[in-house]
């Protein structure tokens, strides 16, 4: 039996700050080691073990690769194990309410994993490479769990600042520590420290920062139901294979929330395929079609773009407030896709590097509101008890998760040895998004919710 915790009420300041704080934890990992130093790091390690091969390619079981399509197939490879595990993970959580359990679970296994990165050199490639696929999964469980609190701790006319606060302390805390790991890694050399080494400690730093800011989440964000009893003769595995089962034969009841659902998967694989391989295009030479920007310079950038996403986020929530949380996200694709085009055909010159400078302010400006919007938009469109898994659907295409865009970018850029046109096909993914995302019909997406819930009473 379950007991629902009626006497937890929503928009409770302290939780809110508690849930928000783990997106100050986690976000470490995404710009530390997702966006800035890792892709960089690993593609270095594979074009020196390259450089032995006539054809200018590291081999990983015999397989070709090229260095600079490493990093991206391994996010791809990486969302591809969430499209298995995530949806079953969601199903337990939701049947056995031990959602807070194992969220605790997979961020404390992401963040050791990063922590390992710090062993990563020499002709261990390979092994950054498994590393950043069991931590990237493991912030993929995680985030779902973390999303699926929306619902519980804000009201429906709370969710979008609400949401948008969350992400604008993501932005903070990651912004936070790349400043550390930047003010160290300039000033590694002249401290007795190599290059290489700085950066395995700066990877190994977001690990300590994602488990150490975890814990103020975990004194303040509270479950809402008692746990549940397996049934006999089952575990957690048969039971969430059929409550899996159950919620995929409901989805016809929300027609409204698949087509958003579908819409959001599209453009958020653009969206999180530009964050994923930026670094990797700005540091490549110019003879690849990349900008050939010097980690310094490319870190500052990012740095820039955090701190300015924190005020991003929070404008998109009220933006949100005035037009609609619908119509705000269609105008952030809008500007996503006038990046993505002025990316391919500008940033050449001597004035390239200020023009990456502005490209990133305007990436600033839609990147966390675009994506805070989405996850509270969605919050309306689930029905209550259920929140996991279809949060679990909702991350598929999350913050770095995507699959499609990364190994679009890695063929594009293997195929023809040019990052400009890789970076050009990521265009079908916004406009893709702006053709579905209008014929979503939101009320009615809320409406067939509550009917729903009304009938399970």
């Amino acid at each position: 039996m379950t007991t629902d915790a009626t006497t937890l009420t929503m928009n409770d300041k302290r939780e809110t700050f508690g849930w928000a704080m783990y997106d100050w934890a986690n976000s470490a990992f995404s710009t530390t080691v997702g966006t800035v130093f890792l892709g960089p790091y690993l593609a270095s390690l594979a074009t020196t073990a390259a450089a032995a091969s006539p054809d200018g390619m590291a081999y990983l079981g015999g397989l070709p690769i090229a260095p600079d399509s490493f990093f991206p197939y391994c996010v791809s490879f990486s969302v591809g194990m969430q499209v298995l595990f995530l949806p079953i993970l969601g199903a337990i959580a939701d049947y056995s309410h031990l959602r807070k359990q194992m969220m605790q679970l997979f961020a404390t296994l992401g963040a050791v994993a990063t922590i390992l990165l710090f062993f990563v050199a020499g002709d261990l490639w390979w092994l950054g490479g498994l590393l950043f696929i069991l931590a990237n999964l493991s912030f993929g469980a995680a985030m779902v769990f973390y999303n699926s609190y929306l619902p519980d701790i804000a009201s429906e006319e709370k969710r979008d600042s609400v949401s948008s606060y969350g992400w604008a302390m993501g932005y903070l805390g990651g912004g936070l520590l790349l400043l550390l790991n930047l003010i160290f890694y300039q000033f590694s050399d002249k401290l007795g420290v190599p290059g290489s080494l700085a950066v395995r400690i700066n990877l190994a730093s977001a690990g300590v920062w994602w488990l150490g800011f975890s814990f103020l989440t975990w004194t303040r964000l509270r479950p809402r139901h008692a746990h549940r009893a397996l049934p006999r003769g089952d575990n957690y595995v048969s039971i969430g294979f059929k409550q899996l089962w159950k919620t995929l034969r409901e989805l016809k009841h929300f027609p409204e929330t698949l087509r958003y659902l579908l819409a959001y998967f599209l453009y958020n694989d653009g969206i999180q395929t530009v964050i994923a391989v930026s670094a990797t295009f700005a540091a490549a030479p110019l003879l690849r079609g990349g900008l050939e920007i010097d980690t310094g310079t490319l870190t500052l950038v990012i740095l820039m773009i955090q701190f300015m996403a924190f005020f991003g986020a929070l404008f998109w929530g009220r933006l949100a407030g005035w037009i609609g949380a619908k119509e705000s996200i269609i105008v952030s694709l809008v500007i996503w896709a006038a990046v993505v085009i002025y990316t391919y055909g500008g940033l050449q010159g001597e004035t390239r590097v200020a023009q990456f400078f502005v490209v990133g302010a305007f990436i600033a400006l839609v990147m966390g509101g675009s994506q805070a919007i989405s996850r509270s938009l969605f919050a309306q469109m689930v029905p209550k008890g259920q929140e996991a898994e279809y949060y679990s659907f909702y991350e598929v295409s999350e913050r770095g998760t995507s699959w499609i865009g990364p190994l679009l970018f890695g063929l594009m850029n293997q195929w023809f040895g040019n990052l400009r046109l890789a970076i050009l096909s990521l265009i079908f993914f916004f406009v893709m998004g702006l053709i579905i995302l209008p014929f979503v019909n939101v009320q009615k997406a809320v409406e067939d919710v509550k009917k729903y819930d009304e009938g399970k009473v």
